[in-house]
């Protein structure tokens, strides 16, 4: 029943009907079919007693003429008038699932009312959305663009400007920084590789028991000629690092850097066991604190990290594993979760075999290498069950595997193709001179603030425009 306090509209505007105008769409209702839904937008009209709460439901409204206007897609509105006279609304293909929502939450209408044949298909698109929204979230170029790093980079070489020599230590933290901005940095580059690649040998090398001495009290010395090397190639590390720092346009950016921090880790442990060597002796004076100063010897593994300066495949992957924490959990998840299934599966089937499945724990190594696809063959189950398990365990392991790979390759593409935008950029911003990247800038600004200034000048005033009008040309 209709709200009795229709007085501010006069008695017999229940039995008559009402004009709705949304965005120049002119259609008439009967009050009794607007009553059905006295929860909407529309119905809620009927029980307006004042001229503020006819407001708070339209945008304006005419007395005399009975009219109220809406500012809304008027396409929608036949969905809405549909709803109005069939109590079923209908899907609007036109408009994404985000704006159909929008628009029956305007005029009040909830998503119950879907007829059947619209039901499924608008839930599965929301559903979409929801995952395609989880997506974009997962994807750090919503906040860390290619465009902003290049922004930052030009901004860092436009200080070079204001130092002294700052065009000379441009092109040389350039020639250091980015392998492809020269010739000289394509050597350099080579040079630095080449490092990298013979410490790493010499440190593998030194392992080898026919290329250790020992000493008369059993200690084990470093073999003369790895010695020197060893030594050659801590100082290009220490020239290496030291010289990027004293070139570096922002030194506190520098120290903020993963690949800068992998380079100050690769020659620390070196200076530490030269410093605890020379001051306190050998690792067997030292006990305990020589085991510490052996763990810092075996960081010069991180040595290798260094080649991802001269790799853009390297620092794509780093990329790729920061940003695909989800995925690598989820397959984190479902690792775990198979090995602990068919983990008690096998040990329920194999524990009386005396075949290695003793306890759970000890069959979470054989579940481990089994869905990982590894198969050492060390532990194998004997009965038909257990193997039975290990068949379920292997493929299920390949499934598993196999589900985020597609979204970690795509997201690998995706930080190449940035990492190989942002070399390009920086060896197009080294070839500008710093005035003329200084001019381009302020030039840019100048021509921004003008088109505001026109903008602001010449913006057309929305609220002069009625409901449904468009401007002219």
């Amino acid at each position: 029943m209709v709200n009795k306090t229709l007085n501010y509209w006069g008695p017999s505007f229940e039995e008559d009907v009402i004009n709705i105008n949304v965005g120049g769409l002119r259609r008439r209702l009967s009050s009794s079919a607007l009553s059905k839904f006295p929860d909407t937008r529309l119905g809620r009209l009927l029980s307006c007693d004042s001229e503020e709460s006819i407001l708070q439901l339209c945008d304006d409204y005419d007395v005399s003429a009975r009219e109220f206007y809406f500012d809304r897609n008027p396409g929608f509105f036949l969905y809405v008038l549909h709803f109005y006279q069939t109590g079923k609304l209908h899907v609007m293909e036109e408009l994404c699932v985000f704006s159909f929502c929008q628009e029956i939450e305007y005029w009040g209408i909830n998503e119950f009312f879907l007829d059947s044949c619209c039901s499924y298909r608008y839930h599965e698109r929301k559903l979409e959305s929801r995952h395609h929204n989880w997506d974009e979230e997962s994807e750090v170029s919503s906040v860390d663009t290619s465009p902003d790093e290049i922004s930052d980079i030009n901004h860092d070489l436009l200080r070079y400007s204001t130092l002294r020599c700052g065009n000379m230590r441009k092109r040389l933290w350039l020639t250091m920084e980015n392998p492809g901005y020269s010739i000289p940095s394509k050597l350099f580059s080579f040079v630095s590789i080449s490092v990298v690649l013979v410490s790493i040998a010499t440190m593998c090398i030194h392992s080898m028991p026919e290329y250790q001495e020992v000493d008369e009290n059993g200690n084990v010395l470093d073999e003369p000629v790895l010695h020197k090397l060893e030594y050659f190639c801590i100082s290009w590390f220490t020239f290496e690092v030291s010289s990027r720092l004293l070139l570096s346009p922002n030194p506190r950016k520098f120290f903020k850097h993963p690949l800068n921090l992998i380079d100050i880790v690769s020659v620390l442990p070196f200076y530490f066991t030269l410093l605890v060597d020379v001051t306190m002796g050998s690792d067997s004076e030292l006990g305990n604190l020589g085991k510490v100063v052996q763990v810092f010897r075996l960081m010069r593994i991180f040595r290798v990290l260094k080649l991802a300066r001269h790799s853009t495949g390297l620092r794509s992957l780093g990329a790729t594993l920061k940003h695909s924490y989800r995925e690598v959990g989820i397959l984190l998840l479902y690792l775990a979760v198979g090995v602990s299934v068919f983990s008690g599966v096998a040990y329920t089937a194999e524990k009386e075999e005396d075949v290695g499945f003793d306890t759970i724990p000890a069959c979470w190594w054989w579940g481990t290498v089994s869905m990982t696809t590894v198969g050492y063959g060390d532990v194998v189950p004997v009965t038909v069950a257990g193997k039975l398990a290990a068949s379920g365990c292997i493929l299920g392991g390949i499934l598993v595997v196999a589900l985020p790979i597609t979204i970690i390759f795509n997201k690998f593409s995706h930080f190449y193709r940035k990492q190989k935008a942002l070399e390009a950029a920086v060896r197009n911003s080294g070839k500008k001179d710093p005035e003329d990247a200084e001019s381009m800038s302020s030039h840019d600004r100048d021509s921004e603030a003008l088109s505001e200034s026109s903008l602001g000048r010449g913006s057309p005033d929305r609220r002069g425009l009625t409901p449904g009008a468009h401007p002219t040309p």
